[in-house]
């Protein structure tokens, strides 16, 4: 008689809880916190949060933020901004209000490299006609561009999330129709440079090394031919 096998019991590795962390532009503090047994488990995950609730100005509660979490040291996973968008509601009451509408989506490259996706709105009292709906669209085209690749990437978002960027392309777009307000009402991360490892610097590292102290010239080498480049993308929007 074939006796019944034991079942084994797989014990649960026991959560933790981690403090989701800003970026420093946005002053390194904790923004969420979140459980895992894994800390690799919590790589590529995103979390949202009102630009008000880090700011403490009212007047940013429909501004929502949008963080990925890169890497994990200790209980703190840190996170890079991908994109903000305004809520639903403050666009539906923003489009009621007007009676001509001109959306644009546009990607821009940073000076420092960071490409976006953005997308802005003008807004007018009126109803406007479609050959100056275009030049407006030109016109916010040519703004983006030009603020994006003067600023770097902490400087640009800055520079948008105060209001800033949509101040300058209403001011340009005076000149083909007053519109009464432009909104930068969505941007999105779409990718981050990666980190290029350069073989050659570690060959004249290891050179130099063997020449001073031959027996850690191994060493070095390994140290730097394992490192590998790192790149984060963002599918674009549809």
């Amino acid at each position: 008689m074939q006796m019944p096998k034991e079942r084994t019991r797989r014990k649960k590795k026991a959560k933790e809880w981690y403090s989701v962390i800003a970026p420093p532009l946005f002053g390194k503090v904790k923004i969420a916190e979140t459980p895992s047994d894994d800390p690799e488990k919590l790589i590529g995950r995103n979390v949202s949060i009102s630009l008000q609730e880090l700011t403490n100005d009212f007047s940013k509660s429909h501004i929502k933020l949008q963080f990925k979490i890169v890497n994990v040291k200790g209980l703190e996973a840190n996170t890079i901004f991908i994109g903000h968008a305004f809520t639903s509601d403050y666009i539906k009451r923003m489009s009621r209000r007007h009676k001509s509408k001109i959306d644009g989506v546009f990607d821009v490259v940073t000076k420092d490299g960071m490409r976006l996706r953005i997308k802005p709105s003008a807004l007018a009292g009126k109803r406007i006609l479609t050959s100056q709906k275009r030049e407006i669209r030109a016109v916010m085209k040519n703004e983006i561009e030009k603020e994006a690749g003067a600023r770097n990437f902490d400087d640009f978002l800055k520079y948008m999330l105060d209001g800033e960027l949509g101040k300058s392309i209403h001011r340009a777009s005076k000149k083909v129709y007053p519109v009464r307000r432009i909104e930068i009402w969505k941007s999105h991360l779409l990718e981050i440079p990666h980190v290029e490892v350069k073989v050659e610097k570690a060959e004249e590292i290891t050179e130099e090394v063997s020449e001073e102290v031959p027996e850690k010239a191994e060493e070095i080498t390994e140290e730097v031919s394992e490192e590998t480049p790192e790149e984060i993308k963002e599918e674009s929007e549809s």
